[in-house]
């Protein structure tokens, strides 16, 4: 019986997806760390407590991955093994995409704040959703 190829870890490191996987990433963390000052949370203090509690158990995994999908560039085992971080980099991808999303139809002043540069993240808005369907692909 044959095992399952996980081409994501392809299209990560052969692709050049490791590119737009970092920078969400980055700011999934970034975004994180300023979840007390998000625009949705203003009005909701119960659920505001719930979501930092949930961002103060994420966070600490994402400098980790960042490591990881790094030496994982290099090493092909240890690319291998972000196979079980697919949750984690599904979230930052799609948190990312949410916040080009708001930042480029909002006046909050929030989200052009947490987003910066304009042209690199309307390439990034592109990106996003290929690596998603790439990084949960499988032979």
């Amino acid at each position: 019986m044959s095992q399952k190829v996980w081409l994501g870890g392809i299209y990560l490191k052969e692709e050049g997806g490791y590119e737009i996987v970092l920078r969400s990433l980055h700011h999934y963390k970034k975004r994180l760390r300023n979840i007390g000052r998000s625009p949705e949370l203003k009005d909701a203090p119960m659920f505001a407590q719930l979501v930092q509690h949930e961002a103060s158990k994420i966070g600490p995994l994402i400098d980790p991955l960042i490591t990881k999908l790094k030496e994982g560039l290099q090493t092909p085992e240890k690319l291998k093994a972000l196979e079980a971080d697919i949750p984690l980099f599904e979230k930052a991808l799609n948190c990312y995409k949410s916040d080009i999303q708001k930042a480029q139809t909002s006046s909050d002043a929030f989200y052009s704040e947490l987003i910066p540069g304009k042209s690199l993240v309307t390439a990034d808005l592109g990106n996003i959703q290929t690596a998603l369907d790439e990084i949960t692909r499988f032979s």
